[in-house]
């Protein structure tokens, strides 16, 4: 299996911060910026200037960091900034609530936090940042694996349609749905991949487009109502998505438009396939009617560019994800393998 090598990087800890491009900027500009206090990290998680489960996640266990260092600044007792720092952590993961990836990212910091009784504060950040490094490292790696078992049921030539953004972008520098992608591009420079726009916010226009042209993977640009005419013209082989939360079931939430898509795609027997990490997979939840789904501000949907689109005081609802029953996705590609069904015995036997 030959290795593709993406060049981007979306997040990484430099010394006392945290280092991400700024998504919000796309496709005008591609900068980074840097996340120096825990509120910030917040802010930035919330405004979506990082985004995508696994991102999230990482930018998470950053963001525990930062609210350490700024506690360190307190003259706390050792039990009173362990008391504070998870107080701070908690409030962390009420930014995103859909995301599990950052819950889990926090709840590893946290473990740290709980289990250090060494009185050592400024030895207990830097296990929190070691940590957090580590987590880095293995999303890239963990991303690799999921690009590699996705790739063997990608055919030769084939025309892998996307929504949204689950690329290096939407993680440290991979890609989970993109990540599948560039695994089977190494190996047939064939592959191309249509993106769907992915309204609101546009991932798919704005990022997914950006980052395959960046690393020269071919791709078409479709908006979110033309899947179906594609997939009826026999021009879509195979769909790959990421996703932001799996249930215990298999029922897997990701960006809206995402169970358009796989109806669409069951219909016309076209394999709808989701990749994600296992840190995706919430085996608390028997099922996707126990996900949160996250309301975002109606302006996404009324104004593009802050630019009005329709009527004023029109009413709008924007939710930010939807759930795909497990019925209709053929499989979970993780780093374990291709979970298929029957998806609650698969996702059990995995987490035994």
């Amino acid at each position: 299996m030959a290795e593709f090598q993406s060049k981007i990087r979306t997040i990484e800890w430099v010394d006392t911060y945290s280092k991400m491009v700024d998504q919000t900027k796309f496709p005008d500009k591609y900068e980074y910026i840097n996340i120096t206090k825990g509120d910030d990290m917040f802010d930035a998680i919330k405004t979506m200037i990082v985004r995508g489960a696994p991102a999230i996640g990482i930018a998470g266990a950053h963001g525990v960091v930062l609210y350490a260092q700024e506690l360190n600044q307190k003259n706390l007792s050792f039990s009173d900034f362990k008391a504070e720092l998870l107080k701070k952590s908690d409030y962390l993961v009420t930014s995103r609530p859909t995301a599990v990836n950052l819950y889990w990212a926090v709840e590893k910091q946290k473990d740290i936090i709980k289990n250090d009784n060494s009185g050592d504060i400024k030895s207990l950040i830097e296990k929190l940042k070691s940590n957090g490094k580590k987590l880095e490292l293995e999303d890239i790696e963990i991303n690799k694996k999921i690009g590699d078992y996705g790739a063997q049921v990608v055919p030769k030539g084939a025309t892998i349609l996307t929504h949204c953004n689950a690329g290096a972008l939407a993680t440290v520098g991979y890609g989970t749905a993109l990540g599948v992608v560039r695994s089977a591009f190494a190996n047939d420079p064939t592959i191309q991949v249509f993106a769907d726009e992915t309204r609101p916010r546009q991932q798919g226009a704005r990022i997914t487009t950006l980052e395959l042209v960046m690393d020269g993977i071919p791709v078409t640009l479709i908006t979110d109502g033309m899947c179906s005419y594609f997939m009826k013209k026999g021009m879509i082989d195979m769909v790959v998505v990421g996703a932001d939360r799996i249930a215990a079931n298999g029922d897997a939430a990701n960006k809206i438009g995402t169970y358009t898509v796989a109806i669409s795609a069951k219909y016309h027997n076209v394999p709808f396939y989701v990749a994600a990490p296992l840190s995706t997979i919430d085996t608390s939840i028997s099922s996707g009617d126990e996900i949160v789904i996250e309301e975002r501000s109606h302006k996404e949907v009324t104004e593009i560019n802050g630019k009005p689109i329709c009527a004023q005081g029109v009413n709008v609802i924007n939710p930010g994800f939807d759930v795909t029953p497990n019925e209709l996705i053929a499989g979970i590609i993780t780093e374990k393998g291709i979970i298929r069904p029957d998806y609650r015995q698969s996702i059990a036997e995995l987490f035994e």
